[in-house]
């Protein structure tokens, strides 16, 4: 009998999984909730290892898992409290490069398998560059299996030495419908127009951290692009980071079609008022963004970089990465034409049933947790 299947009503011992996040980007943090959940309604004994806040913001407890604050950091008291917390784990799963090497720190001189997903991979040049690609080293080796949200994190984790990489896209939950129907759907969009200031003129809509590598430069050059279209599209970019104060001085200084709007709570009433989505970026794995427009049938312009292609097929407009005019021609070209964006509504609908749920997600990770933990169900 494998040590996965062993929760069974007959009172033996379940498998005891522990889960490390750090930090946390939205994609990884509701994933872990939603696996935590599925493992835990499967009777599987879930521990989860992160930040306070993380826990708090996800309601990582409300899914039945036991949470252990574990900071953000890989100091040795933090590794401490992360090996105390996997004491008597039979399979501990990491969420990130980071999260992965705290835990690979916590197990040194145990024969507890890990397991770490790769959602995202991190940006760095000069020095730095050479530092992660040494911790990614570091990590892939660590792990009994790497698990990459797109092919293209697998191809680097098996560049980096890892033993067994494999493909194990992660799916958002699917969003939930307004309560009252259609005629308040459309209130609630009239009134999210009316707040942005785009009632009567297009409203295309970006959502992410505002960082070089997100490529709102580039989008910035195409709205000037776009300034003789009529009417006017309003570009709303959604997010806090580091480059905001020179994206703010250059929309002021080229009086651009743009506003920034800060970190959003209300990012799927902004997504059921967008004519379009934008996503300029450099590169992202399983784009939460991308996948949140597809659910909420808002056509979508795209980079064709990392596992964007793969996500969304046929289903969006794909652009270069940096090419302003590809990116403001397939904009405008896409607000010119209503049936172009009726054709990729419908392709986005079909692309997004495509998906893993999130039971087929979990129902994946099990099986690698049995296959993991099998061996040692052999010998009670």
């Amino acid at each position: 009998m494998s040590h996965v299947s062993s929760h069974s009503p007959h009172g033996q011992t379940s498998l005891h999984t522990v889960q490390v996040l750090g930090g946390g980007s939205a994609g990884s943090s509701a994933h872990v909730r939603s696996l935590t959940a599925g493992l835990a309604a499967r009777g599987v004994r879930v521990t989860v290892c992160a930040p306070s806040e993380a826990a708090a913001a996800y309601d990582l407890t409300g899914t039945g898992a036991r949470h252990v604050h574990v900071p953000r950091s890989s100091d040795p008291a933090s590794v401490a409290s992360l090996r105390t917390a996997c004491a008597d784990a039979d399979l501990v799963h990491a969420h990130g490069l980071h999260a992965a090497l705290r835990a690979a720190l916590a197990l040194t001189g145990r024969r507890i398998p890990l397991v770490v997903t790769w959602h995202t991979r991190a940006h760095a040049e000069g020095a730095r560059a050479r530092v992660l690609h040494l911790l990614e080293r570091r990590v892939a080796k660590a792990a009994a299996v790497v698990l990459g949200t797109s092919s293209d994190l697998v191809d680097r984790a098996r560049s980096r030495g890892a033993r067994d990489a494999r493909l194990a896209p992660v799916t958002l939950p699917a969003p939930r419908a307004a309560a009252g129907g259609a005629e308040d759907a459309e209130g609630l969009r009239h009134k999210a127009l009316a707040e942005l200031g785009a009632v009567g003129r297009p409203l295309i809509v970006t959502v992410g951290t505002l960082e070089r590598q997100r490529g709102h430069d580039v989008l910035l050059e195409a709205a000037r692009a776009w300034r003789h279209l009529d009417p006017l599209p309003l570009l709303v970019i959604a997010g806090e980071g580091p480059e905001r104060g020179a994206l703010q001085r250059r929309i002021e200084g080229e009086g651009l079609p743009v506003r920034l709007v800060g970190r959003r709570d209300d990012v799927p009433d902004m997504l059921a008022a967008a004519d379009l989505v934008v996503l300029p970026t450099s590169w992202e794995s399983r784009s939460v963004l991308a996948q949140e427009a597809l659910h909420a049938r808002v056509p979508l312009v795209a980079t064709a970089v990392g596992g964007i292609p793969e996500l969304v097929g046929d289903a969006a407009a794909l652009v270069p990465y940096g090419d302003a005019e590809a990116l403001a021609t397939a904009v405008a070209r896409l607000l010119a034409d209503p049936a172009l964006r009726e054709r990729l509504k419908d392709k986005g609908t079909a692309q997004a049933a495509t998906w893993p749920t999130e039971d087929e997600t979990v129902t994946q990770v099990l099986s690698v947790y049995d296959e993991l933990t099998q061996p040692l169900a052999m010998y009670p």
